[in-house]
């Protein structure tokens, strides 16, 4: 059974679904498909500081050049927004987290 990851900020996501969340982004086959409140919770959970101006999401972290701003559209991320967060955790090797 997984256990919720704790230390960040009480985001209550388990390591399996981050792990998952994780894969299929990495993967890239199905980003029309990402929820965008599980795309906000996995930036935060990899220590990105979120702010909020009207609909727009902000997300930035010391040490990232690049500032991610994600759009709710009908409950998923837009997925040119999936691809971007997709190239900041390769980039910045941010899935590793062991």
């Amino acid at each position: 059974m997984d256990s919720p990851v704790r230390g960040r900020k009480g985001v209550g996501v388990n390591m399996g679904k981050y792990d998952k969340l994780l894969e299929r982004i990495l993967r890239g086959t199905s980003d029309a498909d990402v929820g965008f409140d599980e795309l906000r919770r996995l930036l935060l959970w990899l220590g990105f500081e979120q702010r909020i101006r009207g609909s727009h999401h902000l997300f930035t972290k010391p040490g990232i050049a690049e500032k991610i701003n994600l759009q709710r559209d009908d409950g998923k991320a837009k997925p040119y927004q999936v691809r971007q967060v997709r190239n900041v955790i390769v980039q910045y090797k941010l899935g590793d987290q062991s």
